[in-house]
């Protein structure tokens, strides 16, 4: 148990002070939204911090090194495709639409309690497995295997997903809405894949490491994926999205979430 103290304390920490190093970036380039790259990036902070905290304890010594680079898979992956999404864009609207206005008028202070405390907050409490999981053994291996196997799947769907979404975006000749490939299936295939990556996370760090370990991390999981479904994701996004030509046909034959054949 104290092990599991040390590097949380240590992680939360690290989310902290990613946190700051993000909020005066933001301040510099009036966008509160460079926080969305911070995101994926704070994941692979922590899962490194609690990788040397397990180097220094005990703990499964291969599971280890296996989540720290399934975590900074996903994240500098995530990272990178934001940013360069982000490039000649301004602030995101969700952000103004939060705050009341742009950083510059309402100010860094407001900013901190509703964006950057939130999203430091949620880093750490998501990844409690990873935290968990460095410096634990392993007692179920097939588990930590499905979790991988889990992991890979959401990793498809989020990439293949993103690729197809930009080919769609690209082409002069697409139809009014997405529906090709992954997307005829799921809304969101991005999200789902992201809601299968952290439950994988979880098998392999959490579950895992025992019935113990897996029901005190399993509210992590469940946190990310009402995130990605009802918080800031799935159902903000299709607020828009609705107000536009043939997205609600679209969204009459198409499972918003889970990969279901289409209606009709």
């Amino acid at each position: 148990m104290n092990d599991v103290l040390l590097a949380s304390l240590v992680a939360l920490a690290a989310a902290a002070l990613l946190m700051v190093v993000t909020a005066l970036a933001a301040r510099r380039l009036n966008r509160v939204a460079v926080v969305d790259v911070a995101w994926g990036l704070g994941f692979v902070l922590v899962a490194l911090t609690a990788t040397v905290v397990g180097l220094t304890t005990g703990g499964d010594p291969v599971r280890r090194w296996i989540v720290l680079a399934l975590v900074s898979t996903w994240g500098l992956r995530l990272a990178w495709h934001i940013r360069r999404r982000a490039v000649g864009h301004g602030e995101d609207p969700r952000y103004e639409a939060l705050l009341g206005g742009p950083l510059d008028q309402v100010g860094l202070g407001l900013a901190v309690r509703k964006v950057f405390l939130v999203q430091g907050f949620a880093i750490w409490f998501i990844s409690l497995p990873v935290q968990v999981g460095a410096v634990s053994d392993v007692r179920a291996w097939p588990v930590v295997v499905a979790g991988m196997l889990l992991w890979a799947v959401g990793l498809v769907f989020e990439t293949v997903g993103d690729a197809q979404l930009a080919a769609y975006k690209a082409d002069p000749d697409k139809p009014l809405v997405m529906d090709r490939g992954l997307w005829r299936y799921t809304r969101h295939p991005n999200y789902f894949g992201d809601a299968c990556i952290w439950w994988g996370i979880w098998l392999m760090a959490g579950l895992g490491s025992g019935w113990v370990a897996g029901l005190a991390t399993v509210l992590a999981p469940v946190a990310m994926t009402y995130f990605l479904v009802f918080a800031t994701g799935a159902r903000l996004l299709e607020k828009t999205m609705m107000q536009r030509e043939g997205y609600p046909a679209y969204a009459a034959r198409t499972s918003m979430f889970f990969p279901l054949p289409p209606k009709g």
